[in-house]
């Protein structure tokens, strides 16, 4: 499913939301393709501890976790630099996940 978000100046972005297939299979790539430099640095830096810690072998667990849990990060740091969901169904799809408070008003 994805939700569409928009900022104040207009610009509407749409997110998917739930697993990231994404991750799953590049990693830290998608989230360098969405400027998300901030979460590609972290996925980065956990995938090489962990795979320094265990010889390589260990080194798509990060992957796997991130997978369900990026575009949820992604979203929630959309949210706080001021995207507000586009319309109803992104707010109640957004609501339904326990990503926002139903509080959060959509600009339409």
């Amino acid at each position: 499913m994805r939700v569409q978000l928009k900022n104040n100046a207009g610009v509407i972005k749409e997110v998917k939301v739930g697993f990231s297939w994404t991750t799953f299979f590049f990693g830290l790539f998608p989230a360098l393709f969405r400027g998300d430099l901030k979460w590609a640095a972290i996925i980065f830096i956990i995938t090489l501890i962990v795979g320094i810690s265990t010889m390589g072998f260990g080194v798509s667990i990060p992957g796997i976790i991130f997978s369900f849990i990026y575009n949820k990060l992604y979203i929630k740091d959309l949210l706080e630099k001021g995207y507000r969901p586009a319309n109803d169904s992104s707010q109640q799809a957004l609501h339904v996940r326990g990503i926002v408070t139903q509080s959060v008003q959509s600009e339409a």
